[in-house]
Parts: structure tokens; sequence; C-alpha cells
């Protein structure tokens, strides 16, 4: 009867390890996946913002705007939304910490570096893309 009551322990916990091995595996697959989500939709968000800057600044004699919300009133609108005013989208944060007449510059930051994503994405006057990895020290 102990020998039965062993072996039925030694399976439970072979089984409990390999569920957790795969477990683990799953887990990373979907972090990876989400990573990769959250990436396309921040430089996507991100070409947006620019391609309504140069837009704005073509229908406006070259003039870039002040601040994002100038793109999203008026006829026509250049945004549906100031981006840079939502907290938190899909992991990453949208400044624009330059917003003059004469260019611009914005960026797009992983909330959590390795988590919500693993890059960090500028963009400048002319629609120039820039890509860097985030550090996880944050």
């Amino acid at each position: 009867m102990k020998n039965l009551k062993a072996r039925s322990f030694v399976t439970i916990m072979v089984i409990i390890a390999i569920s957790s091995l795969l477990l683990r595996f799953g887990i990373e697959k979907v972090i990876e996946i989400t990573i990769s989500q959250n990436e396309s939709n921040a430089q996507g968000t991100l070409r947006l913002i620019s391609a309504a800057l140069e837009n704005f600044a073509k229908d406006h004699l070259g003039a870039y705007p002040n601040n994002l919300s100038l793109l999203t009133q008026g006829t026509p609108s250049y945004l549906d939304e100031d981006y840079t005013n939502k907290s938190t989208i899909k992991g990453y944060d949208f400044s624009c910490p330059r917003l003059e007449a004469s260019g611009y510059s914005c960026t797009a930051v992983a909330v959590k570096c390795g988590l919500s994503g693993k890059m960090i994405y500028s963009v400048s006057t002319g629609g120039l893309f820039i890509s860097e990895e985030c550090s996880k020290k944050e």
C-alpha cells in the first residue's frame, strides 16, 4: 500500500512539473504576441500623428500647429482624437515634446519595457521615423 501511494505522489509531481513547463511557454508566447501587437499599434499611431501634422502644415503655408488639439478641431479634421491626452494606448504613452510652427517631434514610449513593448518610437519634422530599444532598467 505504501509503494502505491509513493508512485501516485511521484506521478502527480511529474504531471505538475510538465504542466507548469507548458504553461510557462504558453504565457511567454502570449506576451510576445501582445508586445508585437502593441508595437505595431504604436508605429501606426505615430505615423498617423505625423501625417496629420504634415497635412496641417501643407494647408497652413508650412506652419505646424502648437498643439495636437488644433488637429482635432475645425474643418477638415486632421485627427479623430488627441492621442497625447490619453494616459496609455495599448501599452504605449504618446507625447509631442516639441510642437512649434517650425517643426515637431513626437514619441511613443513603452509603459513597461519588455512587457508592453520593447521599442521607443520617434517621429520628427518631415516624417523622419526612428526606433530604438528601450532599456529594461526603467
